[in-house]
Parts: C-alpha cells; structure tokens; sequence
C-alpha cells in the first residue's frame, strides 16, 4: 500500500457524454476522499484531475473504465502533470 500523494490529470474518451458520467466520476471520487475536478469537453471527451494517496488514485483510475451503466470508455489518456488540487472533488462546467 502506497500513500504517498499522487495527482493525475487524465482524457477520458468514447461514450462518456450524456450518460451521466461526470456525476458517477465525482460520486466516485467523493467516495474516495479524493479531490479534483472532472468535466466534459465540447469534442465529447471527459477531462479530470484526482489528488490523493496514491493508492487511492490508482483504484480511481482503474474504475474510469467502467463508468455507469450506459458508459463505453475507449481510452483513459495521461495527460499533462496538474497542480495537487485539495478540498472537494467537484463537476466543472463544459468546455
């Protein structure tokens, strides 16, 4: 078990608009006690940044590809590194 602090900032790509994936994503993020963001993007794509232990991120990062019920996740992509974020996991407007 490794809690050392880890932040992603990751795409999430396939059917991940209109299925209630960003609620999911935060619930589950919420869950986790993680903190960061998820949005959706205009190209129909869903950004996120998770901060917490390690461990905690990598578990999140594996459940990306599940999603809810009506979900098809394609492809989880690192993207840039992102600033540690703290405080409440949140869902961020469209961009």
């Amino acid at each position: 078990m490794t809690t050392d602090p880890l932040t992603v900032h990751v795409l999430i790509e396939g059917r991940v608009q209109g299925v209630g994936y960003r609620a999911w994503c935060a619930n589950e993020a919420q869950s986790r006690g993680l903190s960061g963001w998820v949005r959706n993007l205009k190209n129909g794509a869903v950004e996120a940044v998770f901060s917490g232990p390690s461990d905690t991120v990598v578990d999140m990062l594996d459940v990306l590809w599940h999603g809810p019920s009506f979900a098809r996740v394609n492809l989880v992509r690192d993207l840039e590194p992102a600033e540690p974020a703290s405080g409440a996991f949140a869902v961020r407007e469209t961009v």
